[in-house]
């Protein structure tokens, strides 16, 4: 016999609710409480991401002393600071594979806090180091612990412009906990946290001995730990676990004891059954794509993306079709091309660069404006990405980085020799190419050319070629061929960025550091005949129309 409708339960028959769902406006408004947990819980997240910025970055102040270190196991050769400078994104490339595997395995709070191990370990090697094999073991596993939280950066904010979600463990447990009206906004922090642990290094090293810069390194990361311990696990998890009292649990403390979650614990529990029953947690192709700092909608959580992995694979013969491989072929060249560029070498290498030019203001201070100019340039492009198009702002990006890579070089080849050369780069000598190099004055303001050519360059790569790059790879890629992809693309990014920044030192001892300019000021120009050529206008279309492009090649389509 059929049950009445009366006493029917579920959202279609639910006819006498104890309380009906809460409008929009009510959902969006967060309360003081539900803020201060889920900002505390971002921030003891967000600090993985700060001291992937730290570390990454670590031996722009470190290489210069230890060239001068009275030790002779620790005086670096240009072949060991380069090793010392380059395995960091070895290590990172591992971690950001793992957090594959981790993501799903250990789930995302413990994801993060785990990457506390090879950090802490890796920090205090290099703190202690009595060696060559302690500094390259230390930074390879700082390296490590960076990949794992941090996969989609230094190069952008991927994961929240493109919910390219591949290793992105910080990101997905940071929109899985965010409340909708926020979530945007707290998407924002993983990126503007790496950067600012760069400034952080750069400041700190105009006060601190490089020993003491890496012991400094373990602060965030304790903390990190310390707070993450507190702090609950994604109620999203713990439900595709089959854990819903936990969940329900840490949803009710997130959202504080005053919230009323039942509205929200349902939706959530809808969307991780509807996902089961679908075989995937891919975003529907037909989900629009939220601007970085707009936030999302409480039906389209991006965190139903965290799971890419499971996607169906990709078969050989589907690989084969051009509209499968076109985009691919692009996105793993945008990713190429984008490391080509220089910007991890100038980064890791920022202050012996300037040590290496003559330069108005000391080279520890040059590094530290740069930083402060890096993080603004983040936030304001972060602001004004989906102000233009994508082309239109990669074209603005690779101009500006073309002149600020070739300023680099002539300065370097016609410009005033420095009055403080540094052994490393190799570059002062007496005459390079038959010319001879005037001495710098300190007071001469043409040696400010170095510092506001590298800004120019920073700023440039901000606005277009860092975060575009990441949010056109999602935009192409195929939705079959998506986890397979961008597993890829991060893997070349990293092993580009390893293979400029190991030769970078180099090349430059060998042929000067006006040559290394030279060949990024090229790359840049190949990056403009690659966007005008290769890369679809993709702003305001939908993905289906872009899928359409590729497969039938028609521009009408984008146009």
């Amino acid at each position: 016999m059929q049950e009445p409708l009366l006493g029917a339960e579920g959202r279609d028959y639910d006819t006498f609710p104890e309380k009906p769902p809460p409008s929009p406006g009510e959902r969006t408004r967060v309360g003081v409480l539900q803020n201060k947990r889920v900002f505390l819980a971002t921030f003891a997240a967000v600090l993985g991401n700060f001291s992937f910025g730290y570390a990454l970055v670590y031996t722009s102040p470190v290489i210069p002393a230890l060239e001068h270190s009275s030790d002779p196991n620790l005086n670096l050769t240009k072949t060991q600071a380069s090793w010392f400078g380059s395995v960091f994104t070895l290590g990172a490339a591992a971690g950001g594979l793992s957090a594959m595997v981790l993501n799903d395995l250990l789930g995302r709070k413990l994801s993060i806090m785990f990457s506390a191990v090879p950090s802490a370990a890796g920090y205090a090697l290099m703190a202690g180091a009595h060696g060559l094999w302690m500094l390259l073991l230390g930074r390879m596993l700082t390296g490590f612990a960076g990949g794992l939280t941090a996969a989609c950066i230094p190069p952008g904010p991927a994961c929240v412009l493109s919910r390219d979600w591949v290793g992105c463990v910080l990101q997905v447990y940071v929109s899985e906990i965010a409340p909708p009206s926020v979530r945007g906004a707290l998407g924002a922090t993983p990126q503007l946290m790496a950067v600012f642990g760069s400034l952080s290094l750069y400041a700190l090293g105009l006060l601190l001995p490089w020993r003491w810069l890496a012991v400094a390194g373990e602060g965030p990361v304790l903390v990190m730990v310390l707070l993450l311990s507190c702090m609950p696990n994604s109620p999203r998890f713990l439900l595709s676990k089959g854990r819903d009292a936990e969940a329900l649990q840490a949803l009710a403390w997130l959202r504080g004891p005053d919230a009323d979650t039942r509205w929200e614990f349902e939706q959530i529990q809808d969307t991780v059954r509807r996902q089961r029953e679908e075989g995937s947690l891919l975003p529907s192709p037909r989900q629009p794509r939220p601007g970085w700092l707009q936030p999302e909608g409480p039906a389209q959580p991006p965190a139903a993306a965290a799971s890419c992995l499971q996607s169906s694979h990709l078969s050989w013969a589907e690989a084969r079709d051009p509209h499968m491989y076109r985009p691919i072929v692009i996105a793993l060249l945008m990713r190429f091309l984008q490391q080509l560029t220089g910007i991890t070498p100038i980064l890791v290498y920022l202050q012996s660069i300037f040590d290496s030019t003559a330069v108005l203001l000391p080279p520890k201070v040059d590094a530290a404006i740069v930083g402060a100019v890096r993080l603004l340039s983040v936030l304001i492009a972060a602001l004004t990405m989906d102000l233009a198009g994508r082309k239109a702002l990669l074209f603005v990006s690779a101009a500006g980085m073309f002149a600020a890579n070739l300023t680099l070089g002539l300065y370097v080849h016609f410009g005033p020799k420095s009055l403080a050369p540094n052994s490393t780069m190799g570059l002062e000598r007496e005459a390079l190419a038959g010319t001879e190099q005037p001495l710098a004055t300190p007071t001469s303001y043409l040696t400010l050319v170095p510092l506001l050519a590298t800004m120019l360059f920073i700023m440039g790569y901000a606005m277009g070629w860092g975060p575009i790059t990441w949010l056109l790879m999602s935009e192409i890629l195929p939705l079959r061929a998506r986890g397979v992809a961008s597993g890829l693309c991060v893997l070349v990014s990293w092993l580009t960025a390893f293979a400029l920044t190991k030769s970078f030192l180099l090349v430059t001892n060998a042929f000067g550091l006006q040559a290394p300019f030279f060949f990024f000021a090229a790359v840049c120009l190949v990056n403009l005949a690659f966007t005008g050529c290769c890369v679809p206008e993709t702003k305001g279309r939908s993905l289906e129309q872009i899928e359409s492009f590729f497969r039938t090649g028609r521009r009408s389509f984008l146009h």
